[in-house]
């Protein structure tokens, strides 16, 4: 949420591109930014051309692509109607195959909501154990929620505390495909989306929402653009390559002292 001027706070966007090795350690990250937006549509834009260029300068095998999200409107979106029909950039007639991973913090935080309903302010060794489920059992979601109907029908619960549970439940069920974390750690995957998370604190937060400061949208984004391209380590090369786009300097013959004198002389009288 940036402060901007004579609008309140508005959501401003982020994203990132990864290269993971087959270890799982992350060899680097490109970060986008992009002031409020309606639809995010700038964002969306940029993402997905450097994907594709990501794509098409690729050698050898096609990586293993991931795609980690919270869950939310922009971001199913974004799948369905871009990376889930995105062609393989070296060859059109190939989709491309994405796995869709859901942060395993967010999926937690609903895990919590199934605590909070069913033990209220205690429950904290179940929460851990199905954090572990979570992360390390197939099938974990599936077990999760048997654990918690086991209590559900052991316990009087409120009418609020019913219809919490009924909420987090259903979330962990009609999302629970995209839930399969034991899989992913197996295949060196990321499971959460802490480098995306990262990025709206390093490209916005840090710079943006210091004592006193409100902005306009196009003078911030002036300022997001040259975080993101110092923080995906690309600064010189950026300006290496801005330089040589632009025009050399034609010199300038050198007047002599003589007429840079009377010319001084005529311009004083």
């Amino acid at each position: 949420m940036v402060p901007m001027r004579g609008q309140g706070y508005q959501e401003a966007s982020a994203a990132t591109v990864s290269v993971y090795d087959r270890r799982g350690r992350r060899r680097g990250t490109v970060y986008l930014g992009q002031m409020p937006q309606k639809h995010q549509a700038t964002l969306t834009e940029d993402l997905t051309a450097l994907v594709q260029a990501v794509l098409t300068q690729w050698s050898g095998p096609l990586p293993r692509l991931v795609y980690v999200t919270d869950k939310g409107q922009a971001q199913d979106n974004y799948y369905r109607r871009v990376l889930r029909r995105m062609k393989h950039p070296q060859n059109p007639k190939k989709r491309l195959a994405w796995e869709w991973v859901l942060d395993f913090f967010h999926v937690c935080s609903y895990v919590s909501k199934l605590r909070d309903a069913l033990f209220g302010d205690g429950g904290r060794r179940w929460f851990e154990r199905m954090r572990r489920w979570l992360r390390d059992r197939d099938q974990g979601v599936a077990h999760i929620l048997r654990s918690a109907t086991q209590h559900r029908n052991r316990r009087q619960l409120t009418k609020q505390a019913r219809r919490e549970f009924g909420k987090a439940y259903r979330y962990l069920r009609k999302h629970s495909r995209w839930m399969a974390d034991a899989r992913y750690r197996r295949l060196g995957l990321p499971v959460g989306s802490g480098v995306t998370e990262a990025a709206c604190k390093t490209v916005f937060t840090q710079r943006f929402k210091r004592a006193g400061m409100r902005w306009h949208r196009d003078s911030g984004q002036v300022i997001v653009d040259l975080r993101v391209l110092h923080l995906s380590g690309i600064w010189g090369e950026v300006v290496r390559r801005d330089l040589q786009s632009r025009p050399l300097p034609e010199p300038v013959a050198k007047a002599s002292p003589r007429r840079l004198e009377k010319k001084i002389f005529k311009k004083a009288a």
